[in-house]
């Protein structure tokens, strides 16, 4: 390893993306801080990327050149917009949903039992994260195709590198967004009645949120939270069809589900990597970087290293929940932990309770999602 910016691996190799657990593995491992003209300097270690978490200061997180609310943003700006979003996410409005969340499972279960055979990805874990974002949101069934068509097209362009598609759909999503604004205005709804609404009526410092305000908080809690849930859904139930003991304790004991489902997600992790940026000069896993530098912490390497987890591929339900990097630590950690966790516990719930068994299709095999993408993109099952 050297300290010049010259690679020292290519994240888009196909060495790499024929499975991205065990690459990142071995450059946490071998090159664990790791320069790349894809991505600038990756960290892969737990130690160095809770260090980063940690340190705001240095590692800021205003990574981007559009407004991104908060996750874009640093104290004390990030700490106003925070302390808002939070409200979102609250118990009181997680056991609101939840009846509706469980509703929709319902009807992709059936659905899906029904066929005995089932494509998971495109037949039940993105029509879900579209479904249940969508209602958590406020926003019409109407919404539920165009956007699934969007969120394919949008993964296509970036697997090209496709600027101008890239940008078109951009302006696409922001159409999504101020079609529901309007029509959320037009209806003067009540504040509490969804949770756009209440966005829209929402203020910060005495101020209501701008228009570019609520178009970005809803762009992240839906481009982000739909392609990450869906990746979890696959990975979660790819993993109970490859173990049939787990799936019957599960069954036989629904209260450890939570636990079940996040050292699951350790595993194999659903989001590979968050960015930052270096504010000033500083050394870290014995590299020399400097200010303005990209950083990218690699969550899948993170949370499989064996110096915090033993055995970092065995399933075991007494680690430490405080070293699981699933939805980050410090200033930054996911604000709708809540919800997902939530969404998660329903979908795997409701599966197990109407179900005797889910079993891989034996001639046909899952095929993995590619870098930025974690998990599957086709996941052929039974469920019986």
């Amino acid at each position: 390893m050297n300290d010049k910016k010259t690679p020292d691996w290519d994240p888009r190799s196909e060495d790499v993306l024929r499975d991205q657990r065990m690459a990142y593995d071995q450059m946490r491992e071998h090159c664990p801080v790791a320069h790349s003209e894809l991505m600038g300097w990756s960290l892969f270690r737990h130690e160095d990327i809770t260090r980063a978490l940690h340190d705001h200061e240095t590692f800021s997180n205003a990574v981007s050149e559009h407004l991104s609310v908060p996750n874009g943003m640093d104290p004390p700006e990030h700490t106003i917009y925070r302390r808002l979003i939070e409200t979102y996410f609250v118990p009181e409005r997680m056991d609101a949903f939840e009846p509706l969340c469980r509703e929709i499972v319902l009807t992709l279960v059936r659905s899906a039992l029904a066929r005995g055979e089932v494509e998971l990805i495109n037949d039940f874990a993105q029509p879900f994260a579209v479904r249940v974002q969508c209602a958590f949101l406020g926003w019409p069934t109407a919404l539920h195709e165009p956007l699934i068509r969007w969120i394919i097209n949008k993964h296509e362009a970036t697997l090209a590198q496709n600027r101008q598609a890239l940008a078109e759909l951009a302006r696409e999503f922001e159409e999504f967004i101020d079609v529901t604004l309007e029509t959320c205005r037009h209806a003067g709804a009540k504040s509490d009645s969804n949770v756009t609404s209440a966005l829209i009526q929402d203020t910060v410092g005495g101020q209501p949120l701008r228009r570019e305000e609520i178009a970005s908080i809803l762009r992240n809690w839906t481009v982000g939270e739909i392609g990450t849930i869906s990746a979890a859904v696959g990975l979660l139930v790819h993993y109970l069809a490859l173990h049939t003991e787990l799936q019957m304790q599960l069954r036989a004991e629904p209260d450890i589900l939570p636990t079940a489902i996040d050292e699951i997600l350790r595993i194999h992790a659903p989001l590979v990597a968050n960015r930052r940026i270096t504010t000033h000069p500083v050394k870290i896993g014995g590299r020399e970087l400097g200010t303005g530098e990209r950083i990218s912490l690699n969550w899948m390497a993170a949370n499989r290293d064996g110096r915090v987890f033993e055995a970092p591929d065995t399933f075991r339900l007494d680690r430490d929940p405080s070293k699981n990097l699933l939805y980050g630590a410090g200033i930054h950690a996911c604000p709708g932990a809540p919800l997902a966790r939530m969404e998660l516990r329903v979908v795997i719930e409701e599966l197990l309770k109407h179900s005797t068994s889910i079993e891989l299709v034996a001639d046909q095999s899952p095929t993995n999602s590619r870098y930025p993408a974690s998990g599957f993109c086709t996941l052929p099952l039974k469920i019986q």
